[in-house]
């Protein structure tokens, strides 16, 4: 699996990360770090604990992360769910969780394939 394939993969948008990042080997290697963040595990527990600020946190912190990596559809799942937490919507934010979920988990499944693919 190449790069591009990665974001194939998970819906990101590769054109965009290349021409701000400017190299492919750096777009690898924040890509590859990806998988250390811990704002997603953060966000799991902050929602479960029903810590909305530090949930907001840690939804706007993926945000951030996303957008500069084009990670596009977990990007635009987080971000309906870090507005809705902003805006103090804990029913809707609980409900958006659910495809921050399969988004978060189908950009994992990419990176760590492509992951694999280098070794």
């Amino acid at each position: 699996m190449t790069l591009t394939e990665c974001y194939e993969a998970i819906g990101g948008n590769y054109e965009e990360v290349i021409s701000r990042l400017g190299s492919e080997r750096l777009v690898q290697k924040f890509v590859l770090k990806f998988l250390d963040d811990g704002s997603y595990d953060l966000l799991c527990s902050a929602m479960e604990e029903k810590k909305w600020d530090e949930a907001f946190r840690a939804a706007h912190t993926i945000k951030g992360i996303c957008q500069n990596l084009g990670f596009t559809a977990l990007q635009v799942s987080d971000e309906q769910l870090t507005e809705a937490l902003r805006a103090g919507h804990v029913e809707e934010a609980v409900q958006l969780k659910g495809q921050v979920d399969q988004d978060y988990q189908r950009t994992a499944e990419g990176i760590r394939a492509f992951q694999q693919a280098l070794s």
